[in-house]
């Protein structure tokens, strides 16, 4: 007894398995459906299709392609000719026009200047230097000592600057116009934060009330980077004519990138070479004449913001005292030499033993020098104090004269032309 089975169904999967090529005549005579006028159809082809496809077809995005496409994705794969496929249908979003067609109500160039200034933050939002940090410091300024104390507190969300996401950020502090290392004070550096919290107190000394009003106080934030150059994040600046004096101001503001322009720049530099004409530094001496011992005391407390004589960009400077006319070598003095800064400080005494009455004959040359080894000394700046002085120079010597006892100190303008008459540069 023979059994003939029945054809196996057509298989929906892509991977279709060609039915077998011969049939046994039983099984096409026991099929009641079949007639006489049927013509049998041909096998289908099979499909052939890589593995890599055929992974394809399960991870790709969006809706499945025909495979000839996504065949077009390996095509170093095709081992058999094939057709290119047909290009993709992309769908092209209309440009909305002008006249408010096509720009649901618009006015005639409104929704383009909205989508522009869409565009705009964008591209500002993507732009690394759009925010730079914040900088919390407060100003005060002691008109009596001639001090500006500047605290730096703290700072919040500075930019990343080093590969680990951190910074190690510093804040330096010039006064403008004229800036120089004579007037810079700096911070310490703080290791890998974002949020440094300094509380550091840096003062500016001899810093007049007419400095006030036209200077500029320029405080930098800085990332310290010891194997290359120190990298700059951002800035604020400050008139100084906006601070009251005796009143401590608090300023909480964001850093930024200010581009200077060349006139800015020319500016700088004219108000620059008009300083380094005139004015060489500052001095800081106290006058005070004792009637008990009948001598004249000359204090040479400090100097400020002095020019640099060496190619280092600093000074080793000290101070040398004359009072003429020539007493001999009771009339010479020098203090010592401070190594490689624009603002030393000396804290030094000298007396003379000159009567009350011939003081006001006589005239103290003072004279500020930067010290060369094995080379003659440079002149720095000098200023005369005496009966023959003007302005805030006699004014102090004046007080000096009456005030007897008394300490009296005065900060004075250092210049090209006070050097002393025996030791004036050629």
């Amino acid at each position: 007894m023979s059994v003939s089975k029945p054809p196996p169904p057509p298989s929906t999967s892509h991977l279709a398995i060609p039915p077998s090529s011969t049939s046994t005549p039983s099984s096409s005579a026991s099929s009641p459906s079949a007639t006489p006028h049927s013509t049998a159809l041909p096998p289908p082809s099979p499909v052939k299709i890589s593995m890599q496809e055929h992974f394809a077809i399960n991870v790709c995005p969006g809706p499945i392609l025909p495979i000839p496409q996504i065949s077009d994705f390996f095509p170093r794969f095709h081992d058999y000719p094939c057709t290119p496929p047909p290009p993709r249908e992309k769908k092209i979003l209309k440009e909305e026009t002008f006249n408010g067609e096509t720009g649901g109500g618009y006015k005639d160039g409104e929704r383009r200047e909205s989508h522009d200034g869409d565009r705009e933050e964008a591209l500002d939002s993507d732009d690394d230097d759009t925010y730079l940090g914040t900088l919390e410091f407060s100003l005060l300024f002691d008109q009596e000592n001639n001090c500006l104390h500047c605290t730096i507190h703290k700072a919040k969300g500075l930019k990343a600057m080093d590969s680990n996401g951190l910074a190690d950020p510093y804040v330096k502090l010039h006064l403008l116009p004229g800036a120089s290392k004579a007037n810079k004070l700096r911070t310490k550096t703080l290791k890998n934060t974002l949020n440094p919290v300094w509380n550091e107190t840096l003062v500016y000394h001899g810093i007049t009330a007419a400095d006030m009003t036209t200077k500029t106080l320029r405080l930098c934030v800085c990332d310290m980077d010891r194997l290359g150059r120190n990298e700059f994040i951002g800035e604020v600046r400050v008139a100084l004519k906006k601070l009251r004096e005796g009143e401590s101001k608090r300023y909480n503001m964001g850093l930024e990138r200010i581009a200077q322009n060349k006139e800015t720049n020319n500016q700088t530099v004219e108000q620059g070479a008009v300083v380094g004409e005139e004015e060489r530094g500052r001095i800081l001496v106290s006058l005070c004449y004792n009637t008990e011992k009948s001598c004249l005391l000359v204090g040479i407390i400090r100097c400020a913001h002095l020019a640099a004589m060496d190619s280092n960009g600093y000074s080793d400077p000290f101070v040398k005292i004359i009072l003429q006319p020539d007493m001999g070598k009771k009339s010479k003095y020098k203090t010592s030499v401070k190594k490689k800064t624009l603002n030393p400080e000396f804290n030094e005494e000298f007396s003379y033993d000159v009567a009350l009455d011939q003081l006001a004959k006589k005239t103290l040359e003072i004279s500020v020098w930067d010290y060369d080894l094995g080379m003659s000394n440079d002149f720095i700046g000098g200023v005369e104090l005496g009966i023959n002085a003007s302005g805030q120079r006699l004014k102090h010597w004046f007080e000096c004269l009456k005030n007897k006892g008394k300490k009296v100190e005065y900060w004075h303008t250092l210049t090209q032309q006070g050097a002393p008459s025996s030791d004036k540069p050629d």
